[in-house]
């Protein structure tokens, strides 16, 4: 398996292999940006598949943080409620 790395432009994506230095700074110079995620794979298709993958479970991890980053407030609020009136009886 070869090690890939990820080129992006907008919404467009290419996937390099790591050793190819030539068109890693062409490609820099036509403003893509070298992305941080590297992944080894048999082939150019499979390494965008994986980087796809890769990148559904980043923004999945995010919006779940974020839900429970949101709520865990609301859980202190309750938690302190209920501790207050356990303590006056």
């Amino acid at each position: 398996m070869q090690d890939y790395c990820f080129f992006q432009k907008g919404q467009h994506y290419i996937a390099l292999e790591r050793t190819d230095v030539d068109s890693a700074v062409q490609l820099m110079a036509q403003g893509f940006e070298k992305q941080f995620e590297e992944v080894s794979a048999q082939n150019e298709q499979t390494a965008l598949a994986r980087f796809a993958d890769i990148r559904k479970n980043n923004e999945i991890d995010r919006t779940n943080f974020l839900a429970g980053a949101g709520e865990m407030p609301l859980i202190g609020v309750l938690a302190a409620a209920a501790t207050s009136l356990f303590q006056k009886k």
